[in-house]
This record gives structure tokens, C-alpha cells and sequence, in this order.
């Protein structure tokens, strides 16, 4: 099967006055703060389809706009765009975010998908008053998707009395489009391999060098297999792309030094929920949150496919040859030379993997 290709869609621009505080602030962690902009949502949605991806993610936290009013907005704007709303556990009962997605599917034409959390952090996960640690989620999710699941494919009433879930009588009105991919699941944990296994049709493998990654993803295979099933593969991937590899990483260079001064002396990208994971796994001092944002980019930078469209597409050809069905390209986007780097990068793409994606996939 083709590579499908996948970008992003957000409800409002990064933070930044100019474009070039944009790309840089993109390495930067997310603050809480984010408001929701129809017409950005609209444009982005669009560009991603006239740029030639496949697909996009819509992420979720707990204080900003929600992911499916988002990727509804994103969907109508467009024709063929895949949308994956990111859905955490326990934000809300199975049936209604059952219901959500089959809403969501039919009204767009069998284009929606959900991609299930656990919620990594458990902070941001109180802040929705989610008050049960990381392996009780889990546990939690092991109910949740196999009341979603069967209420989904329902066509007459059920009933369900579990740990966390009880409904009586429950059957849905509508059902989304036959034969779609409807779920993803991440998580590296052997619970996350499980529930990916037994449950969805597509596996988010975490970002990992090349040799652990063709491990993990014959380790789901196989755990999918033992239950009849098979899975797809995604890998997220940031990328920073210039003309030459040389010019991509004097760009990295640049975008280093501007995000750091950028987000010196505090503000809101000290809050970031990417940071809460590492103080609760006493990875940063919270007392010192200069510094966490500080190797927050670093770090960030460090680990992105920086170079031309050639050089990249080859990088992420490697990827393909372990094993991975979709790459998510991250990437910042605010130019007309942003666009046309990336137009390229799915030109080489295409040639070296082959054709655009199946559209009947999901």
C-alpha cells in the first residue's frame, strides 16, 4: 500500500508577530492558552489537501478549543483531507464520542477517525477532572474501547456494567461509512501495545532510532496477529527543510537561537504540558522553567529531519523500509517558501514511495 502522507491542522497560528517568530516558536512547547480561529483552521485545512497530503491530526488538550468542533470546521472546508481527532480517555463517555465519530464520518463523507490517548500527564488530566493515575487509565481504557467498539458496530440494543462504565439499552442511530480505519492507538507500555492490538486499526510507533523501531512495530504486528487483526503503521516526524542540506542546517541554527530568545524570561511556554510529563517524572526542576523550555528546543531540534526535500524524503524512505504506512510530517508552514519546501518533499515522496494514498483507506 501507498505511503500516506500526514499534516496538521491547529486551531489558531503559533504565537509570534512576524513569520519568522512563527517558525521558530513552532520548537517551542504549547502553551495552555490557545484560541480558535475559523478562517486559520479553514486555510491550513486547505493547504494540507492542495499541498498534496493525505491526512491530518487535530490535538487535544485539556484547555484548548475542542478537537472535534475543530476538525469539523477543518473537514468542511475540504473535499478529500483525511481528519484523526485526538480523544482522550475519559473526557467523556464512550457511547457520545461513539456517536461523535460516526456524526463526524458521515457527515464528511467517511473522512474521520479517532485517535485515542491515554493522557500522559497527570496534571493536565486533573485539569478535566480526570482524577486516576496512569495505570488506572489504562485499565480504564481496556473497558472504554470495547464498550466504544461494540456500541459502534451495534444494531441492536446492549447493555454493559463494568468498572467505570455502566449504560443499559444503548444502541446508536447511525453508523460511520463501511469499511474505514476508524481508531489509533500510541502508547509504548505493554498495555498501549495491547489495546492497539486488540482494538485499533492503526499504531502510532513513538520516535525511536532506526533498529528499535522495526523492532516495535513487529512486536504490534505480532501482538495484532494473535487476535486475527492487522495494523498500520505512523511515525510523527519534525522536519526542518531548506533548498540545500547546508542552508537546512544554518536554518536550524537560526531557529535555535531566535526560539531561545524568544522564550526567555518566561511566559506562557513554562505551563506547557509537555513539560508537566517531564517534572512528574522528576526529569526538570518546575523552580527552573527557563531552563526545561531551553532543552524543550534543543532537544526539539535535535531530533528533526533537517535538510533539502531530497535529502529528507530519503531519510524517511528508511522509515517506509521498517515498516511504516504513515509518516506525519510537523513542520512549520507560515511562507510561501514554507509551502513550496514542503510541496517538494511530497514530490519526492511520492516519486520514491509511490502514488497517493488510497482514499478508500479509513
Amino acid at each position: 500500500m501507498p505511503l500516506e502522507i500526514r499534516g496538521g491542522v491547529r486551531a489558531a497560528p503559533v504565537p509570534g508577530h512576524t513569520a519568522q517568530e512563527r517558525q521558530a516558536l513552532r520548537w517551542a512547547p504549547d502553551g495552555r492558552d490557545r484560541t480558535a480561529d475559523p478562517a486559520y483552521v479553514a486555510r491550513t485545512a486547505r493547504e494540507n489537501e492542495e499541498d498534496g497530503l493525505d491526512s491530518a491530526l487535530v490535538v487535544q488538550s485539556s484547555s484548548w478549543p475542542d478537537p472535534w468542533l475543530v476538525a469539523s470546521w477543518a473537514l468542511a472546508a475540504t473535499t478529500r483531507l483525511r481528519i484523526a481527532v485526538a480523544h482522550r480517555v475519559g473526557t467523556t463517555a464512550p457511547t457520545v464520542a461513539a456517536r461523535s465519530l460516526a456524526t463526524l464520518d458521515r457527515l464528511s463523507g467517511g473522512r474521520a477517525a479517532a485517535h485515542v490517548i491515554i493522557g500522559s500527564s497527570d496534571h493536565d488530566t486533573a485539569r478535566d477532572g480526570d482524577l486516576l493515575d496512569k495505570q488506572e487509565r489504562y485499565r480504564r481504557a481496556e473497558e472504554y474501547l470495547d464498550l466504544f467498539t461494540r456500541y459502534l458496530a451495534a444494531d441492536q440494543d446492549i447493555d454493559h456494567e463494568g468498572e467505570f462504565y455502566t449504560v443499559t439499552a444503548a444502541r446508536p442511530g447511525l453508523h460511520p461509512r463501511p469499511g474505514g480505519e476508524l481508531l489509533s492507538f500510541g502508547g509504548s507500555s505493554p498495555q498501549g501495545l495491547d489495546l492497539a492490538a486488540r482494538y485499533a486499526e492503526v499504531y502510532a510507533v513513538s520516535p525511536l532510532p532506526l533498529p528499535d523501531t522495526r523492532r516495535r512495530i513487529a512486536q504490534v504486528r505480532a501482538a495484532a496477529a494473535a487476535h486475527g487483526r492487522t495494523l498500520r503503521i505512523w511515525r510523527h516526524v519534525t522536519v526542518v527543510l531548506a533548498d540545500t542540506d547546508e542552508a537546512a542546517r544554518d536554518r536550524v541554527r537560526r531557529l535555535r537561537r531566535d526560539a531561545l530568545r524568544l522564550t526567555s524570561g518566561g511566559g506562557p511556554w513554562t505551563e506547557a504540558v509537555q513539560l508537566d510529563r517531564d517534572r512528574e517524572r522528576g526529569r526538570s526542576d518546575p523552580a527552573r522553567g527557563d531552563e526545561q523550555v531551553a532543552a524543550y528546543i534543543r532537544r526539539s531540534l535535535t531530533a528533526a529531519y533537517a535538510g533539502s526535500p531530497a535529502t529528507v524524503a530519503a531519510r524517511i524512505g528508511l522509515l517506509r523500509s521498517a515498516g511504516v504506512d504513515i509518516v506525519q510530517l510537523d513542520l512549520p508552514v507560515e511562507t510561501d517558501q514554507d509551502r513550496e519546501l514542503r510541496r517538494s518533499l511530497v514530490r519526492h515522496l511520492r516519486t520514491g514511495l509511490g502514488t497517493p494514498a488510497d482514499r478508500r483507506v479509513w
